[in-house]
């Protein structure tokens, strides 16, 4: 469960999305320079249960250190699209939108010495074990006649409540 669609997702379903309904290019934000590093929700919850299990009462990272660009990511996406029937491989077209920062990794030295733990699930696994369900959301939402151009993303205004009651945009 969880957002893939509407402007709130995060990157790798929005990427996933993206490379299921194409047809011609692929749409990004920015020069897909900007690097993360995603980690899969069974990962993250082991990694926490450790912590949580554990008798280290320090800060600890729990996340993944395979640092990714998103260039690299849309082809893992649309590598995946293509394998499940989708159009696959497309050019990128790189368009003026929110990048973030332009990197962000995490340094799991600390938690891999403390509870000997790291991710099992690299990016593209995590990316081909979600693809199965985004496809099903989208036929889903075509089935009940919800017509969206899912190819695209969008840029939601970030609010803030300035008075109770009152949505400052």
């Amino acid at each position: 469960h969880g957002t893939w669609t509407g402007g709130r997702e995060k990157a790798p379903a929005a990427f996933l999305r993206k490379a299921l309904t194409s047809t011609e290019e692929f749409e990004m934000w920015g020069d897909g320079k900007q690097t993360r590093s995603f980690c899969y929700v069974d990962d993250a919850v082991e990694g926490l249960l450790r912590v949580m299990t554990s008798d280290y009462k320090q800060p600890l990272n729990v996340g993944s250190d395979e640092m990714v660009s998103m260039n690299q990511m849309a082809d893992m996406a649309m590598g995946i699209a293509g394998k499940a029937g989708c159009k696959g491989t497309m050019p990128i077209k790189h368009i003026p939108g929110p990048e973030g920062v332009r990197g962000r990794n995490s340094n799991n030295d600390l938690i891999k010495e403390v509870l000997g733990w790291a991710p099992a699930i690299t990016l593209q696994q995590g990316l081909e074990k979600t693809a199965p369900w985004i496809h099903d959301q989208i036929k889903k939402a075509e089935a009940s006649g919800k017509k969206e151009d899912y190819a695209h993303s969008k840029v939601v205004a970030a609010e803030a409540v300035s008075k109770i009651g009152e949505t400052k945009i």
